[in-house]
C-alpha cells in the first residue's frame, strides 16, 4: 500500500510540475475592473499591451499559442452584482470600431511572460458618461496545449477605459464651494471631481455635487476648453451642452486656471506638474424635485498634481497614477 501510495503522489507532483496555466496580468480595483488609461489621440492610433502570463514549476520548453475572445456574459453579471437593475449605471462594452486586437499570441518557449496588444481608435463621438468596458477572456479547449488559470480574476480582464489628456484626472475639491441658493454661507462640499477627456484640450465635470453614479449626470455635464497651447491665456471656456440647466458664467470674476511644474527635490528624475482651476458658475437642478427647479451657486478651485517618471522613455507612459 505504501508503495502504491508513494507511485500515486510521484505521478500527482509530476502531471503538477508539468502543468501550464495562461492567465492575465490585470489588477483588479473594488468594482471588479481592471482601471485602464490611455491616452486621447484623435484620429490616431494608441496602443495598449495586455500582459498575459504562463505559470508552472517549470518554464515551457515549447511555445503556445493563447487565444482569446469577448466575453460579454461576465460583463453582464458584474453590472448585476455591483448595480443590480439600475442600467443607468452600468458598465457598456466599449464598440468594436473603438479598437482592435488579434484572436491569439504567441507565447515563445521559455518564456513566461506575452502581451495581448490592443489597439484604441478613440475619439470625441465615445461619450466618457458612459463607464466603457473590454471584457477579455482567455480561451481554453482540449485541443489547446495550455490551461486556463481557473481564478475569476486571472482568466478574464475587464478593462475600464478612462482615456486622460494633459487636463483630466482626479481633482482635489477642498477649495470647491456649491451653495444652494438663497443659503450663501453654508456651502455642499466634495472630496473630489473627476475631469474627464472630451477632446485633446477639452474635458468635462458634472455640476455641483453630481459624479459618474448619478442616474442624471448626463444631463448636468460642464465643459471647460483650454487654450491653444503656446499662447499667453489663462482664460478658461466654460459651457454647457443641456440649456435645461440655464449654466451662467460669473460676470465679475472670470473662470481661468494655472499650471506650474518642478521638479522633485529627493527624487531628481520625478516632474510634478499642478493643474488649479478656478471655476465660478451658477446652474439649475431641474430633475431631483420635479416641478422645481433648485438654484446653485458654485465657487473656487480644483487642483491635481501629476507625477511623470521623466526615466520612462515613452511619455503617456510616465504618468504616475
Amino acid at each position: 500500500m505504501l508503495i502504491a501510495c508513494s507511485t500515486s503522489c510521484n505521478k500527482e507532483w509530476e502531471d503538477e510540475q508539468y502543468l501550464h496555466m495562461a492567465s492575465f496580468k490585470a489588477s483588479v480595483n473594488d468594482q471588479g475592473v481592471t482601471t485602464t488609461y490611455v491616452r486621447f489621440k484623435p484620429g490616431g492610433v494608441v496602443k495598449y499591451d495586455l500582459p498575459v502570463i504562463m505559470s508552472g514549476s517549470t518554464m515551457t520548453s515549447q511555445s503556445h499559442t493563447i487565444h482569446f475572445a469577448l466575453d460579454p456574459d461576465t460583463l453582464e453579471r458584474l453590472n448585476i452584482e455591483q448595480y443590480g437593475h439600475r442600467k443607468e449605471l452600468y458598465f457598456q462594452q466599449l464598440p468594436s470600431k473603438y479598437y482592435s486586437m488579434p484572436e491569439s499570441v504567441e507565447m515563445p518557449a521559455g518564456e513566461c511572460l506575452t502581451t495581448l496588444p490592443i489597439e484604441f481608435k478613440l475619439d470625441e463621438t465615445l461619450d466618457q458618461a458612459d463607464k466603457w468596458v473590454l471584457p477579455i477572456q482567455i480561451l481554453g479547449d482540449q485541443s489547446y496545449d495550455y490551461q486556463i488559470n481557473p481564478r475569476k480574476y486571472y482568466r478574464r480582464a475587464m478593462l475600464r477605459l478612462l482615456p486622460f489628456n494633459d487636463y483630466s484626472g482626479t481633482y482635489d475639491a477642498a477649495q470647491y464651494r456649491i451653495f444652494l441658493k438663497p443659503d450663501v454661507k453654508n456651502p455642499f462640499t466634495i472630496s473630489s471631481q473627476r475631469a474627464f477627456v472630451v477632446d485633446d484640450r477639452t474635458i468635462f465635470i458634472y455640476a455641483g455635487t453630481r459624479n459618474i453614479d448619478y442616474l442624471d449626470r448626463k444631463q448636468y455635464k460642464v465643459f471647460i476648453r483650454f487654450p491653444e497651447k503656446g499662447t499667453d491665456s489663462k482664460l478658461l471656456e466654460v459651457w454647457s451642452d443641456n440649456p435645461e440647466i440655464e449654466l451662467e458664467l460669473d460676470e465679475k470674476k472670470a473662470c481661468t486656471f494655472t499650471m506650474n511644474e518642478e521638479m522633485d527635490e529627493l527624487k531628481p528624475y520625478l516632474k510634478k506638474i499642478y493643474i488649479t482651476l478656478y471655476l465660478y458658475y451658477s446652474f439649475k437642478d431641474y430633475t431631483t424635485v420635479p416641478g422645481t427647479k433648485l438654484e446653485y451657486v458654485v465657487e473656487g478651485s480644483l487642483a491635481m498634481q501629476r507625477n511623470l517618471n521623466t526615466l520612462i522613455p515613452d511619455e503617456d507612459q510616465q504618468i504616475q497614477w
